[in-house]
């Protein structure tokens, strides 16, 4: 394929830093927002630049903030062939986003894992659709766009289905258009997300137990879920326009498995 811009939400860390540098390592030119990962979205730039990927850059970007959307879409050198819409909060670290209050918390999950994502499309299709190229990979979860998991927070859940939904809404409208979406339902992935919501509260022998409960026995890897991704905008991945991905190594079809309720 020839490069292409690829914009990367939330490309400091986890998923998004695994999509960065498979982006990056295929010759595209990537940039990626971080919230609060300054250093880390530093220290990955100096990484790629050594091997040579140096057409990488960062924004700060405050997902669902109007103003910050604004400066975003002003900074970027250039139009964006590939949107990534990675960035999200779970059930732990929406936390530093909107303090004690669970109100505060429900509704800081729509505005940053619903509405970010929704404006994202809506400020940069336009342009996909005018220079005839795009895809858009929105990054819902197994809990929000493949099955049920009981006693996981509503708002967490609610606001990742509304992001399948919005992939669902976008391929009907485009199916004859030359933009590509797709939603990808990641399981569970050894992230920092997933320790704060789930790992790090259980003792070690807790722990293990619950990996070995998981499909495969194992969490899933950051850099297995960014190949997904990156399949899915390759040339052979047009045929999955639509689709809505269950990326869960299987956890999406036996819930049971993760909840400890088999």
């Amino acid at each position: 394929m020839e490069p292409r811009t690829v914009l990367v939400t939330g490309g400091s860390n986890g998923i998004g830093r695994a999509a960065v540098e498979r982006f990056a390592r295929a010759g595209d030119r990537v940039w990626f927002t971080y919230r609060f990962g300054r250093e880390r979205a530093q220290h990955l730039i100096g990484v790629l630049a050594a091997e040579g990927h140096d057409a990488v850059e960062s924004f700060e970007f405050n997902q669902g903030d109007e103003a910050s959307h604004e400066r975003l879409l002003a900074a970027l050198p250039g139009p964006v062939d590939v949107l990534v819409n990675n960035a999200a909060v779970g059930s732990k670290t929406v936390e530093r986003h909107a303090g004690d209050s669970e109100s505060a918390r429900d509704a800081a999950m729509f505005t940053i894992n619903c509405l970010g994502p929704l404006w994202l499309v809506r400020e940069l299709l336009p342009g996909m659709l005018e220079r005839g190229y795009g895809k858009i990979v929105n990054i819902s979860s197994v809990s929000g766009g493949i099955g049920q998991f009981p006693n996981f927070r509503l708002a967490d859940g609610m606001s990742k289905a509304a992001v399948a939904f919005l992939s669902r809404q976008l391929a009907a409208e485009l199916a004859r258009a030359p933009v590509d979406v797709f939603a990808v339902c990641p399981g569970a992935v050894e992230t920092d997300m997933f320790e704060a919501s789930t790992l790090s509260r259980l003792s070690d022998d807790e722990r293990a137990q619950l990996v070995g409960r998981l499909p495969k026995g194992r969490l899933i890897q950051p850099d297995e879920i960014a190949e997904v991704v990156w399949w899915l905008c390759s040339d052979a991945g047009r045929v999955m326009h639509g689709a809505v991905v269950d990326a869960s190594m299987g956890l999406g079809v036996h819930p049971g498995l993760l909840t400890g309720q088999d």
